[in-house]
């Protein structure tokens, strides 16, 4: 059996990783994207984020992310950093449970383009010239608040409120199995677990909106989930990667590669 010892720098990297300081992205194959014993890559990609977060109530939340990323590895390990924009939307946000409250503004919490980084490490295990096992840890952060606000009327007054989402961060770690089969591409899959959360701040507490009612913090509802993808060859040092991930939702994407 080949010796585990490539795999020290992935193991020392992921120490250096401050977890609970670092929405989401793809994880990529287990193998690093390198060309010979290593090498430099950079990628834009796009992806799209649903879940569920919870705390007394339970919102539905969705991102759409745009990024740009840069890694540098060897043929065992990999580190890399994307930046990147994001919207947010959280389904029925400001929907009232009482008839005294009546909404005339829209029931959906929306912001957009807000700035965002995402920091990963993986390390690979060669089993043979087809076969490999991967381990990964990735978190993210978002640099600024998200702000949206809602009008309607309270017991006949009206009234305008704000809603605010402050300090949303997520951190995810997983194994993976890679098959490479035709011309290079690479198959793989893995299970992985994800921990993410954001604090909800309220200019009022509205009676019948749930989310107004104190400052709290919601995380989301299901901490396991699985993913799959194929990264492709296109030619010249470019590569295609589309990816999927499921944990009670489904999130997905592509990007594409460039290995220098």
């Amino acid at each position: 059996m080949k010796s585990l010892k490539p795999l020290v720098p992935f193991l020392f990297l992921l120490l250096l990783i401050p977890v609970g300081a670092i929405a989401g992205g793809p994880f990529g194959p287990p193998e690093p994207t390198v060309k010979g014993a290593g090498s430099l890559h950079t990628g834009i990609g796009y992806w799209l984020q649903e879940e569920r977060y919870q705390n007394g109530t339970e919102q539905l939340f969705r991102q759409n992310q745009i990024y740009s990323e840069v890694g540098y590895g060897s043929r065992n390990w990999e580190i890399t950093g994307r930046i990147g924009v994001s919207d947010l939307k959280l389904g029925d946000a400001f929907r009232s449970s009482t008839a005294a409250t009546a909404i005339s503004s829209r029931a959906d919490f929306e912001e957009h383009w807000k700035f965002f980084g995402t920091l990963g490490v993986k390390g690979f295990y060669p089993v043979n010239a087809t076969f490999g096992l991967g381990a990964f840890l990735q978190g993210s952060y978002a640099f600024s608040d998200f702000t949206d606000s809602f009008a309607g009327t309270r017991g006949g007054a009206p009234f305008v409120a704000e809603l605010r989402l402050k300090n949303l961060w997520d951190v995810n770690a997983g194994l993976g199995l890679q098959a490479t089969v035709f011309n290079g591409a690479k198959l793989y899959l893995g299970p992985y677990l994800r921990h993410s959360e954001f604090r909800v701040w309220s200019s009022r507490d509205v009676a019948g909106i749930a989310l107004t009612a104190g400052e709290t913090t919601l995380k989301n509802r299901t901490a396991f989930g699985g993913y799959t993808g194929i990264e492709v060859p296109l030619g010249k040092g470019f590569r295609l990667a589309l990816e999927g991930q499921y944990s009670e939702r489904l999130s997905a994407g592509a990007a594409v590669v460039y290995t220098y």
